[in-house]
């Protein structure tokens, strides 16, 4: 889909300043991938474990409420341009997985009432840790897109690619620094792709260990997610 990924592509005009001025805490080593594809392994398996009874739970919630899979399937672009299948919960009426697909909007009618709880909790997302397992993806990346969003945007915005150069991941740069939600229009998803290419130009283990720190209270702030 994208021939090459600049290294350090220039950023737009009217970029978010979190996604300009950010600057990594520590420097990348020559053991930061090894230690990144460790912790993705250790902490994403044992989190699947521990977390088996929520995971019936919510299947049981789905399957009481509407009829259909209880997972959600679709196309995503990982490592490289490499495409693979991600996994969620199923929190909508519809299963898009085409050349169309309509962004999730606050009061979106195809959102469930069990959808609603898991999108804003960020519940559905928990079978991504079997994608983090496989290798599909990191616990830190730019947030993987729909196969039509990719090709949408990258024709609109010159340094999008730049984020394969990394595997996608369950959260980010741009997720820590607010940009998530809907999108009502170009900026909010060049915003997001300015932090995505930020951190795939300066990421570092460690890095990675702050942004999965300043994670865990915006998930119980539900900001923006819906």
């Amino acid at each position: 889909m994208f021939d090459s990924w600049p290294s350090a592509p220039p950023m737009t005009t009217g970029a978010t300043q979190d996604a300009q001025t950010w600057r990594p805490a520590f420097r990348r080593g020559a053991g930061s991938a090894v230690c990144k594809r460790a912790m993705d392994v250790t902490l994403a398996g044992l989190a699947f474990l521990f977390l088996l009874p929520a995971y019936l739970l919510i299947a049981l919630a789905i399957v009481a409420e509407t009829r259909g899979p209880i997972l959600f399937r679709q196309r995503r672009t990982g490592l490289d341009g490499k495409v693979f299948t991600i996994l969620k919960f199923r929190s909508m009426t519809v299963t898009e997985d085409g050349d169309r697909i309509v962004h999730a909007s606050r009061g979106d009618k195809r959102v469930t009432r069990v959808g609603v709880f898991i999108r804003a909790t960020s519940l559905d997302e928990l079978p991504q840790l079997l994608n983090v397992i496989l290798g599909d993806m990191s616990l830190v990346g730019p947030r993987p897109h729909a196969l039509a969003h990719d090709a949408h945007y990258g024709a609109l915005l010159s340094h999008y690619g730049a984020r394969f150069a990394v595997r996608p991941g369950l959260t980010g740069l741009a997720q820590v620094q607010g940009l998530r939600g809907e999108i009502h229009q170009l900026s909010c998803m060049a915003r997001r792709i300015e932090a995505d290419v930020a951190y795939a130009r300066d990421w570092s283990f460690r890095d990675d260990l702050l942004i999965i720190a300043r994670t865990a209270p915006l998930l119980l702030k539900r900001v923006n997610a819906y």
